[in-house]
């Protein structure tokens, strides 16, 4: 359906290359006079927002991959030298990490415009097929990327995920020890992982334009499912649907911007900030939000392979769905009941995805079930049955009589209304218990001079922070990710650079071997990292009662605490993610002598209110007069707990005022770009009206 074309270049060159390849009049036929139903809605939009997401992804994931080292051993390092050593490194890793889940949200909304819109119907199944197959697409390689940072969450993510093989017959050993290339999850998987990783966005890229192919062959659908008849019913592509698609893009990336700049750890898991390690199992694996639905459905069935069957037949069911739903009404506009079922079944994935992130048991289990044959009912039961016995509303004659009429409710339906309301409030019940058992277990949430949009770090105290961490914190906890020569970067303490040079001066720093093979110790230099305490952890371990201490680098990351419903979505608007510093400095406050009745701690281990258990293995590491400032600030537990917090923070995000300020600039640079396109895109339409 592409043209009519009546493209004629004028340029020698380009009249030398047409003739031979004439790729300028295929672009013009598909992508400039290309046929476009008028009546198209915002909710189309996102096919050009998944396009330009595709492409974002592919950039930043090879120049990530440049920089990555897929090796068990390094990968984790390979990705904190990225984001603190690589010129905006932290960018790239923010807008590929955050990219991931923009791109599924992106596709998850264009699914359920497909569904309620009747995008699936003929002539169009091919099309809806091939987008099928690239959401699983989609799914594999968003799996495998995860698995890359080999923090904690990716390691074990990756070890329940591929063991679900296993439950195949026959072959499912063979299977899963093929994906590790070996008996457990190790340095070969992680190979195998990036290798497809960085390949399957060029076949999502090709599957991509058989997917757009398959469009201009069949034609767009538009919101009545009337297809167009008449030169009224349609416009140009180019510049009706193109200025319009820029303006929802430059309000996608206004959202996405948010994230990359102000929450970037908003959506993954602090677990992920912890080096993988095989010895110990995260309290509770769950995988990236847009997997939960299915995590869901396949735990909800207590028989493994019957719950991988079920996992899979969930998303396997979706390109069976033009022969399941036989109405010859496409758009669900005019399908009363199809329309309240459709809702409804928004409302089950929603609480799908909830139920994947709660723990497997209880009424949770009991809910998945419901959950999971409403799901698999409103395919294999509801669309078949209402293509039978649904008497739909009478279609508009052609897109311009529907344009012209102005037909269509602009408000939300009374029943959808209610059902989201009901969600809300399903959410908010499930979630006041847990919230409840937790309150007096909860961190207090400090004023902090890094939170909000124009939050910087108090340089007072990084300095009072660094200098609790050497006096201190330094005899039992590494921070292997810092070098001496930070210290003098911008945003950080503020020191000059002959400052760190003097500060690094002041450790011996094992170096060698030298012209004899001797190892020997040298005053450091501003390019060494401040040394370990230990040389390797089972000494650590030796020296504090089997617990070695952890690295205090990314702490302020690694640890956090829910929040619980509503709060964890008012935290989205008010920027809050201090839920590290939060608990580092409740930790260290933590602290008592007298262990609570009814409490019982082990032997060798202290009581703390806010640590998980009550009973930890380090002792009250601070007490009031133990470290003097230079300023003349309080000499106090509280005091040096907020501080050292502080510092801690910038050891986990030395970039985080260069974020927040370039995002500001880029906020404004959108704002604007949007209200143009907005404008450009009235003015454009007013004549298609």
């Amino acid at each position: 359906m592409s043209g009519p074309s009546d493209y004629q270049p004028t340029n020698p060159a380009v009249k030398w290359i047409e003739r031979r390849l004439p790729i300028f009049g295929l672009v013009h036929s598909s992508f400039v006079a290309y046929p476009t139903p008028r009546n198209l809605n915002y909710w189309w939009t996102f096919g050009a927002i998944l396009s330009m997401m595709l492409v974002v992804q592919i950039l930043t994931g090879v120049i990530l991959a440049m920089h990555y080292t897929p090796n068990a051993d390094l990968a984790f390092r390979s990705v904190e030298g990225i984001v603190r050593d690589v010129n905006y490194g932290w960018l790239l890793r923010n807008m590929h990490a955050a990219g991931a889940s923009m791109f599924f949200l992106a596709v998850y909304i264009h699914m359920f415009r497909g569904l309620y819109y009747g995008s699936y119907k003929e002539p169009r199944e091919i099309l809806w097929i091939l987008g099928v197959i690239i959401y699983l697409l989609m799914m594999a390689t968003g799996f495998m990327g995860y698995v890359l940072p080999w923090g904690q969450m990716s390691f074990w993510g990756a070890t329940v995920i591929t063991n679900l093989f296993s439950a195949v017959p026959y072959f499912g050993e063979s299977i899963v020890t093929l994906l590790w290339g070996g008996y457990s999850v190790g340095n070969p998987t992680l190979n195998r992982f990036f290798s497809l990783h960085y390949l399957l966005p060029f076949v999502i890229a090709g599957v991509v334009v058989l997917h757009v192919w398959a469009l201009h062959v069949a034609g767009q659908n538009n919101p009545t499912g009337v297809e167009p008849k008449t030169e009224k019913d349609t416009v140009p592509f180019t510049p009706y649907a193109t200025i319009k698609d820029m303006f929802g893009v430059s309000c996608f990336l206004i959202f996405f911007a948010w994230f990359i700049f102000y929450m970037p750890n908003y959506l993954g898991d602090a677990d992920n900030y912890i080096p993988a390690n095989p010895g110990v199992t995260p309290q509770h694996i769950v995988p990236e939000w847009y997997y939960l639905p299915f995590y869901a459905i396949l735990r909800s069935i207590p028989n493994k392979l019957a719950g991988v069957t079920a996992m899979f037949s969930a998303i396997i069911v979706l390109a069976f769905l033009p022969w399941l739903d036989s109405a010859k009404t496409r758009s669900s506009k005019y399908r009363p009941l199809a329309k309240q079922f459709f809702w409804i079944f928004v409302v089950v994935c929603v609480l799908l995805g909830y139920l994947g992130a709660q723990p497997p048991e209880g009424i949770y289990v009991i809910a998945g079930r419901v959950l999971t044959f409403c799901y698999f009912a409103y395919f294999l039961i509801l669309l078949p049955l209402l293509s039978r016995i649904e008497t739909p509303r009478p279609l508009p004659n052609s897109i311009a009589a529907d344009v012209l009429s102005k037909t269509g409710s602009k408000s939300a339906p009374m029943v959808s209304t209610v059902i989201a309301l009901m969600v809300a409030g399903t959410l908010f019940a499930g979630s006041a218990q847990n919230a409840r058992a937790a309150e007096d277990d909860t961190p207090p949430s400090q004023s902090w001079s890094f939170a909000g949009p124009f939050g910087k770090f108090d340089r007072g105290a990084l300095q009072r922070g660094l200098k609790v961490y050497k006096e201190v914190c330094s005899n039992c906890h590494s921070l292997n990710y810092i070098a001496f020569r930070n210290l003098a970067d911008p945003g950080g303490p503020g020191f000059s650079e002959a400052q760190a040079a003097a500060f690094a001066s002041d450790y011996k720093i094992k170096d060698g071997p030298n012209d004899q093979g001797d190892m020997f110790e040298r005053p450091g230099r501003p390019a060494d990292y401040f040394p370990a305490p230990f040389p390797n952890e089972q000494a650590a371990r030796a020296a504090n009662g089997g617990a070695a201490p952890p690295d205090l680098s990314l702490i302020t990351k690694a640890r956090s605490y829910e929040r619980g419903f509503p709060q964890f979505i008012f935290d989205f608007f008010t920027q809050f993610q201090e839920q590290g510093p939060n608990y580092v400095d409740a930790i260290l406050q933590g602290f008592d002598d007298k262990v609570p009745a009814g409490v019982t701690i082990p032997d060798g281990s202290y009581y703390n209110k806010y640590f998980p258990g009550h009973a930890i293995k380090m002792p009250k590491p601070l007490s009031d007069g133990q470290v003097t400032f230079d300023d003349g600030s309080p000499v106090t537990v509280a005091q040096y707990a907020k501080d050292v917090a502080t510092f801690l923070m910038w050891t986990a995000e030395p970039h985080m005022e260069a974020r927040k300020r370039i995002g500001m600039q880029v906020f404004v640079f959108l704002i604007l770009f949007a209200g143009l396109m907005y404008f450009t895109k009235k003015k454009v339409w007013a004549n298609a009206h």
